[in-house]
């Protein structure tokens, strides 16, 4: 199950989205080794990527970028208008080693990215390569209250959000209270939907039936629950794009490095997936190839 879905309190000013992902976050893990604690954190980004996503209207690419000052410097999380998502991690090892992996205390989140750093959510839109983009320190104990600000800044819409992750699993759940107030609406109806998202269990978001965690969350309310939207994981590398970085490098340098290691090896920055070039690919590579952009390292 790899889907968002919107619903909506009926006759009441308040909406929500909820994503939950199983085989794009084993995926985009694929080729990539994190600790637990940055594993789970990363987990939440893309979860908080997703729902971001699709409370906006936008085409094109959202980036959502967490930088701290400690043992987890940077996530990164992307996710199209069409929900393909990417993601990575950047940490330092010595500061994982005073750590511990059990649990999620709220107190794990502020030990893994420092007392400072800063959220930002950049929007690349396809039409007239329009950007928008939204900084806000990083605030509270957790991602959530984190998100929860930068809604309330960058926004300025009063919202909720609870996200989790696991090996197994990543999910998220947001609800924002909407501008203006119709005929018959309830006063009270945010403040339920902020009681409710706040009761709801970690195992309940990862697990539970969409409909059962829904009715749990908000049993006083009538809710519309829309089809989902897939969301898969997708990279933008490819041995096309491989293949004319090492062109861009040139020859002789590509040439070099194959000669002292046996073989040539780029991974990608992202995704961590490897591409090797052995000799015959290499010979094959200089002499011909289509001309696209690429992303890597090479070793």
């Amino acid at each position: 199950m790899d889907v968002v879905r919107r619903f909506i309190f009926e006759k009441q000013p308040v909406r929500g989205h909820f994503v939950r992902l199983a085989s794009a976050w084993r995926e985009l893990r694929a080729h990539a080794r994190y600790p637990q604690p940055v594993e789970e954190l990363l987990g939440e980004a893309v979860a908080a990527a997703v729902l971001l996503a699709s409370s906006l209207k936008f085409r094109g690419t959202l980036t959502f970028q967490l930088q701290g000052n400690g043992a987890v410097r940077l996530l990164v999380a992307q996710c199209t208008h069409e929900f393909r998502l990417r993601a990575l991690a950047r940490f330092e090892e010595s500061g994982l080693a005073e750590l511990s992996a059990e649990g999620r205390r709220p107190s794990l989140f502020r030990r893994l990215v420092g007392s400072g750093g800063q959220l930002t959510v950049t929007i690349e839109a396809d039409e007239k390569g329009t950007r928008y983009q939204g900084v806000v320190p990083l605030e509270g104990s957790s991602l959530s209250e984190s998100l929860e600000a930068y809604f309330g800044t960058s926004e300025q819409l009063p919202t909720r959000v609870r996200v989790a992750a696991d090996a197994d699993g990543c999910a998220g759940l947001l609800v924002q209270k909407m501008p203006g107030k119709a005929a018959g609406t309830d006063e009270g109806a945010w403040v339920d939907a902020e009681r409710g998202i706040s009761r709801l269990q970690t195992a309940e978001l990862l697990n539970g039936p969409v409909e059962e965690l829904l009715e749990h969350a908000f049993p006083d309310y009538d809710l519309r629950l829309f089809r989902g939207a897939t969301v898969q994981f997708e990279c933008r590398c490819g041995e096309g794009r491989v293949a004319t970085l090492l062109r861009a490098l040139g020859e002789e340098e590509v040439r070099e490095v194959l000669k002292e290691q046996g073989s040539v090896t780029v991974t990608c920055e992202f995704c961590q997936r490897p591409y090797r070039f052995e000799t015959s690919d290499v010979d094959a590579l200089f002499v011909q190839g289509e001309d696209t952009s690429g992303l890597g390292e090479i070793h």
